[in-house]
């Protein structure tokens, strides 16, 4: 079975976690979301409070197969936490999935991994990634998936199914709730 883990900081931005969180959770995937905080309830930029499953200093350096980082106000948070940089740069080294959207994707700027790469985002963040494909609803360059915002999160949420499942679950999933 694949493995996913899903950071949130608070502020997330809700449709950015909980579509992709449901997608991959509906291909089968086991899916792991931790709250940067020393808590388990983590409120999101339009006051929905999500119930991790542990906080991340409970994850630790393992490793899974993909990762994922929610946009929203919250990023500034991930973007300052240490602990975030290096599970990037971990899952990075090891080839593993990574995922952003919306202003995420400067997370992974930060730790270097956006560099040579094509990749969407936010337009929000645009001056800080000018090198950002502003017209792309998703993006894929190699382990790097990459999405715009709350308007493409089922999308993105497909692409993570594609490439981490396989193109054909994408389709069912896609078939099955008329996206």
């Amino acid at each position: 079975m694949y493995t996913a883990l899903v950071i949130l900081a608070e502020g997330f931005e809700e449709l950015e976690a909980i579509a992709p969180i449901d997608l991959l959770r509906r291909a089968g995937v086991n899916v792991t979301v931790a709250a940067l905080a020393e808590t388990i309830h983590v409120t999101g930029r339009n006051a929905i409070t999500l119930h991790a499953d542990s906080p991340l200093s409970a994850v630790g350096d393992r490793l899974f197969d993909l990762l994922l980082i929610p946009g929203g106000p919250g990023v500034k948070l991930l973007r300052a936490d240490p602990r975030v940089r290096a599970l990037v740069l971990a899952h990075h080294a090891a080839h593993r999935w990574l995922a952003a959207i919306c202003a995420a994707p400067t997370v992974f700027h930060d730790a270097g991994v956006l560099a040579g790469r094509r990749y969407t985002a936010h337009f929000s963040v645009a001056n800080e990634l000018p090198a950002l494909l502003g017209d792309e609803r998703t993006v894929a360059d190699g382990h790097l998936l990459t999405s715009r915002g709350a308007g493409t999160a089922v999308d993105f949420g497909l692409l993570l199914v594609e490439k981490l499942v396989s193109p054909q679950a994408a389709l069912d999933i896609a078939q099955s709730i008329c996206a």
